[in-house]
């Protein structure tokens, strides 16, 4: 099943699987979209790539989302719309996921209370959808806005990786020091085991496409 037509099936359905901010308000907003200086963890987007699911603790964290994002959702469709998601041939998954574990899944989110909302990346550059703007484009602002208030750190790396991820763009250190406008050198000298780790777990995601 193509990206666009799996994804026809959860707007038939109306589940919501990507929200912008609602509580943290931007710094600046522009026409391509918005910078918080300060990051934001508020920002939902599920399904943004080609990227597929290849985890269990990828899938538990999208059925958390979408849990949470659709409130209005009864325990029997909650688990009508998992189970869609978790059929390999939809598209969405890489691996054939045995049922007893997938029920236990879904009755264990479902009894969850999430008035708190599932543990999410920090994000400092968010686009509007259909901005017409390029891959190199959009890198290049991020590469401004990030740049604009930090130095070259931890975070700022962590930003320009998801970036490129969100993109369907293989994560490089030489991608992520163009972004920065410094060297390879200074992205080395910046990673710690999470960013590495981190590295390969996206990148996985295309690989298993």
């Amino acid at each position: 099943m193509s990206h666009n037509r799996r994804l026809d099936y959860l707007v038939k359905h109306r589940i919501i699987y990507r929200r912008n901010p609602i509580n943290d308000l931007p710094t600046e907003s522009f026409d391509w979209g918005d910078y918080y200086e300060d990051g934001t963890r508020e920002c939902y987007t599920l399904f943004k790539s080609r990227a597929k699911i290849n985890t269990f603790k990828s899938l538990k964290w999208h059925m958390l989302v979408i849990w949470y994002l659709n409130p209005q959702l009864s325990q029997d469709m909650f688990e009508h719309i998992i189970k869609f998601i978790c059929n390999k041939n939809n598209g969405f998954v890489t691996f054939n996921i045995p049922e007893n574990i997938l029920n236990n899944m879904i009755y264990e989110t479902s009894m969850m209370d999430l008035e708190a909302p599932p543990q999410n990346k920090l994000r400092k550059v968010i686009f509007k959808e259909f901005t017409g703007l390029s891959f190199q484009e959009k890198m290049s602002i991020v590469g401004k806005m990030v740049g604009k208030s930090s130095k070259v750190d931890a975070e700022a790396i962590y930003q320009c990786m998801i970036d490129l991820n969100d993109d369907g763009k293989k994560i490089t250190w030489g991608k992520v020091a163009g972004l920065l406008d410094c060297s390879t050198r200074t992205i080395q000298r910046n990673l710690n085991n999470t960013l590495r780790k981190e590295k390969e777990l996206l990148n996985q995601q295309y690989e298993e496409i």
